[in-house]
């Protein structure tokens, strides 16, 4: 049973909830390991080529890594003027700011990276049978495969930086991207990449913009 502790304090009076609010980070995998799996063996079938395929999966990730970006800048850090924006705010991710060590409220809650992954798929979907349905029929599976093996990515890379330390080049540098973010108040509107750094690069927001 995840209970409340001083590193995971409680949230919600109630218990029922208060436990639900906790999730242990290999929960993540455990879910998008068969979702990524399963896109990939409907995408396999439309396909004749392993290179096609592969392509199709790069695509789709690389398509996650801009939908990370955005989401983390906007919607994540979005308080809607309203008088529950602030509560909104922390419950989606304020939270995560403010108790930045607790390894249960880290990864996404999987009824909300569900809820979201049916909405984005269902989205390009209907995009893409719009533009074409041929493309439709032979590109999105292995596509969708792509974005939840990114966001799959993203997840544990989050958690890893937070609760390890990396020893590649690669892993020390995401972690000091992200620390930065959390712990200088120059970064709170900035950094915002966690599994790259690429989008914070191209619209701007790697480095403080010096007057």
């Amino acid at each position: 049973m995840l209970r409340a502790t001083p590193e995971s304090p409680r949230m919600f009076e109630s218990d029922f909830i208060d436990f639900f609010s906790r999730i242990p980070g290999w929960v993540v995998p455990a879910i998008y390991v068969p979702v990524t799996t399963g896109f990939l063996y409907a995408g396999y079938s439309q396909v004749v080529s392993p290179w096609l395929l592969a392509a199709q999966f790069m695509v789709g990730w690389f398509v996650w890594t801009l939908m990370e970006y955005w989401l983390h800048r906007t919607l994540f850090h979005w308080v809607p003027d309203a008088p529950w924006g602030e509560r909104f705010h922390f419950l989606l991710h304020g939270v995560h700011h403010e108790w930045f060590e607790d390894r249960y409220r880290l990864v996404m809650p999987p009824a909300v990276s569900i809820g979201l992954a049916v909405l984005v798929n269902v989205l390009l979907y209907g995009v893409a049978v719009l533009v074409s349905p041929w493309f439709a029929e032979r590109w999105i599976f292995a596509s969708f495969a792509g974005i939840a093996f990114g966001y799959m990515v993203y997840d544990c890379t989050h958690y890893y930086i937070h609760h390890f330390k990396p020893r590649t080049a690669v892993g020390l540098a995401l972690r000091a991207h992200h620390n930065k973010h959390h712990h200088n108040p120059r970064y709170q509107e900035l950094k915002f990449g966690v599994s790259t750094t690429l989008w914070d690069h191209v619209f701007g927001t790697y480095e403080v913009r010096e007057p």
